[in-house]
């Protein structure tokens, strides 16, 4: 299995992975310790990056806001423009320690809006990067499509396009299709077997994570 954090393919049990992200992640959040630690691999301190539909007390957005220039957050639930209500959220989820340590983070330049993917509140070429974490398995077809042209709409023509998404609730070839005719390509090598020792869980009636990096096609 290629282990170049460039490649895009599943994750697999032998992978880095991290238990702790600001705070101790939840055993239930089975694929985050993986997809955590491979995130970080695209993080520079001088990026503009987004988080979208960035959850609410899920970490990424808030360990994005100590490390790089500007973060924004973006999430359909309304919650997300109220770091009071972000804050509960973590207390209620996961615990008032892990408040804290949110607490303690450097978020002056984290930027959070309420939005719908498919219709993005960002000038074009806006991002460095573009985070979208397990999301796109909750999205309708039509939803993933308008997701997909607006991530191309506010990705900058050198950008990264950074995604995971859990299998077989999304269909891998359709989702190639779809990110094809988006306008983006794989930034390095695409392995689309799934390998037996992949990370998995039993719940959902048994899922595996696929991560894919990408960046625009050449015009």
């Amino acid at each position: 299995m290629p282990t170049h954090p460039f490649v895009s393919r599943f994750f697999v049990n032998s992978d880095a992975s991290r238990e702790k992200l600001i705070y101790d992640l939840p055993e239930s959040w089975w694929s985050r310790p993986f997809e955590y630690e491979w995130c970080i691999n695209f993080i520079s301190p001088h990026g503009v990056v987004l988080d979208a539909a960035c959850g609410i007390p899920h970490p990424l957005k808030f360990y994005l806001a100590g490390v790089c220039a500007e973060v924004y957050a973006c999430d359909m639930d309304s919650r997300v423009i109220y770091r009071e209500d972000i804050l509960n959220a973590i207390t209620d989820e996961i615990g008032e320690k892990a408040a804290k340590q949110v607490i303690a983070r450097r978020t002056n330049n984290l930027h959070l809006a309420q939005a719908n993917l498919a219709a993005l509140p960002y000038e074009d070429e806006s991002f460095d990067t573009i985070f979208c974490i397990s999301v796109l398995e909750h999205l309708t077809l039509e939803d993933t499509v308008g997701t997909l042209r607006e991530f191309h709409r506010t990705l900058n023509e050198e950008g990264l396009l950074v995604l995971t998404f859990d299998y077989p609730t999304v269909n891998l070839n359709l989702m190639n299709d779809l990110l094809l005719q988006a306008g983006f390509q794989y930034w390095g090598e695409t392995d689309f077997e799934l390998p037996a020792d992949a990370v998995s869980t039993d719940l959902w009636g048994g899922l595996q994570c696929f991560r894919a990096v990408l960046k625009k096609s050449k015009r």
